[in-house]
Order: structure tokens, then C-alpha cells, then sequence
């Protein structure tokens, strides 16, 4: 099934990819896997989640704010590929919990990510993950997710050019080599 239909069928409406604030971009590519930058909760023009799970939200609260990560992926994807179904699979998730310390449920509170992942793109969207407790993470955001994606194929690669600079240097010692095989 395409994955824009899925989305559409879970009643999901890719917000537009938000812009780096920073030094940095959303996804950069190397071969066929796409790196993505980490992204938290909230949309523009919105107040950002500030807090701590354990403290100020729940895990349910947690995991919810995942889910809506996981969506914002979903919209860089989608801005930087302009197809979400040139995903091959996702690889690998790394999601960080902004929690109090004896916190230790961050696997349910990254599951939110992981969940919507599965439900949008079926097996493909069962990947490795890591789901790490920070003391801290920018601006108080309670959950930042990065993401490593496999892409159906990897970029065409041109063919190099010729280069006739070379093709022009061999010609005059040719020519030399002829000159002196006439002199004997």
C-alpha cells in the first residue's frame, strides 16, 4: 500500500518540515541511507511541550509526544524525498527522553515513534533502536528523535567526462617520437 494513502486513512496530515535552527540541515544522504537530523515535538507557531517525563508529563504524555515526532520525520522525509514510498526501511532510531533520573520507561515512551512507524510502514518500519534518558534536551523539549532510513536505490552516479586535456599531451609527443623515427 503507498504510504501517502496510509497516512491518509489514519487520518495523519504531514505538517510542512521544519527548518533547522541552527548550522545544520534536516537529512543529508550518503549511497542509499538517509541520515536525519533529531527533531522534537511541536508544531510552528505553536508553544514547544517543555518538561520532564516522570515530573511534568506522564508516560502516556511521553509517548504521545514521540507519535508526534514520529510525524515530523515523516514530513522531513517526505519534503526531502517528495515520495515517502522511496523508503526502503527505516534502520535505526535513536530516541532521547528528557526525564527526571530514577526515570526508566523510555522504551515506552519512544514506542510512540516506533508504533507509528510500524503502523505507516508495515515491516519496513521495524528498525534497531536505542531509547536513552538525558538530563536535558534543547529548549526543555521532553523527547528528540533522530533517524537513519535505507532508500530504494542510491543515487545515479554520472560517468566522468573524458578529458581531452590529456588526450592533448600525448598528441604532440606522438608527433615528437614520429619526428625523431624519420631523423634515423
Amino acid at each position: 500500500m503507498k504510504v501517502e494513502k496510509k497516512l491518509k486513512e489514519l487520518g495523519i496530515d504531514l505538517p510542512k518540515a521544519t527548518t533547522p535552527m541552527g548550522s545544520y540541515v534536516n537529512a543529508v544522504r550518503t549511497g542509499n541511507l538517509l541520515y536525519l537530523a533529531g527533531k522534537g515535538p511541536g508544531l510552528p507557531g505553536h508553544p514547544l511541550p517543555v518538561g520532564k517525563v516522570g515530573r511534568d508529563f506522564t508516560v502516556e504524555e511521553g509517548y504521545e509526544h514521540a507519535r508526534s515526532v514520529g510525524i515530523s520525520i515523516l514530513a522531513a522525509l517526505k519534503a526531502e524525498l517528495g515520495d515517502l514510498d522511496k523508503v526502503k526501511r527505516v534502520v535505526k532510531v535513536l530516541g532521547m527522553v528528557n526525564a527526571v533520573p530514577e526515570f526508566g520507561q523510555q522504551p515506552e515512551v519512544i514506542n510512540g515513534c516506533s508504533d507509528l512507524f510500524v503502523t505507516v510502514f508495515g515491516e519496513r518500519g521495524r528498525h534497531a533502536r536505542s531509547a536513552v534518558g538525558m538530563a536535558s534536551l534543547p529548549r526543555g523539549i521532553p523527547v528528540e528523535i533522530e533517524v537513519i532510513v535505507e532508500l530504494e536505490s542510491a543515487p545515479a552516479r554520472r560517468a566522468a567526462a573524458p578529458r581531452p586535456a590529456a588526450k592533448r599531451k600525448a598528441a604532440p609527443k606522438a608527433k615528437k617520437k614520429a619526428a625523431r623515427k624519420k631523423k634515423r
